[in-house]
């Protein structure tokens, strides 16, 4: 497979992705912390693709982007009302929040587990994707399992090249760190991992 790096802003590069993700390919694609490889979540084959290209674990889970809050019906149940306006000063943003996934998700994105990590990314290509794709994304590091979070084009293409047919090149990535992830099932809920936002359950700002 030849591994092309497409500049943004270009109307036909994000065409491009946007047709490769419909045939169920996976592509890299910078976010609002390092880049990222995405499939379709709700095509278990495209999602299973993303594992074999990074050489996950198939026991580790993949976070899901969706663009709005509204949308988190596509891919959660039962969120808790009061978690809401709490979500609203974070999103978009660097918080994944741990919340019972939706019967809808292929269990390859979740280990058949019973929940499912997601965000809104602050990203105007990330979300600009998701607005026409209209259905969610799984995203992880766009790195070989256990490599260096990559914050460039270049970074990705030294790990995955002639693993992904498309790479979107927006510039360097804020990184180096990841989502902060928050359990939402827990009362009171639990941060799960640091990252590139400070949470606060009495007064929720980033800083």
């Amino acid at each position: 497979m030849i591994t092309q790096t497409l500049k943004l802003p270009s109307p036909p590069a994000i065409d491009q992705a946007l047709s490769l993700l419909h045939q169920g390919e996976v592509i890299a694609l910078p976010t609002d912390t390092v880049y990222g490889v995405a499939a379709l979540a709700l095509n278990g084959e495209a999602v299973a693709r993303l594992y074999h290209i990074k050489d996950r674990p198939l026991n580790k889970p993949i976070p899901v982007f969706v663009p709005s809050i509204d949308a988190l019906s596509q891919v959660c149940q039962d969120v808790p009302p009061d978690s809401i306006p709490w979500l609203r000063d974070y999103w978009p943003g660097g918080l994944t929040v741990i919340l019972p996934a939706s019967p809808a998700l292929p269990g390859i994105v979740t280990n058949n587990g019973p929940t499912v990590a997601v965000r809104i990314p602050d990203h105007p290509l990330a979300l600009a994707l998701l607005a026409r794709l209209r259905q969610p994304l799984a995203v992880t590091s766009a790195n070989l399992s256990g490599g260096p979070n990559p914050q460039t084009a270049a970074e990705v293409l030294a790990q995955l090249e002639g693993r992904i047919p498309l790479i979107l090149d927006d510039g360097p990535t804020p990184g180096p760190l990841p989502s902060t992830i928050v359990d939402l099932t827990q009362t009171p809920p639990k941060v799960l991992r640091q990252g590139a936002v400070q949470v606060d359950f009495s007064s929720p700002h980033t800083t």
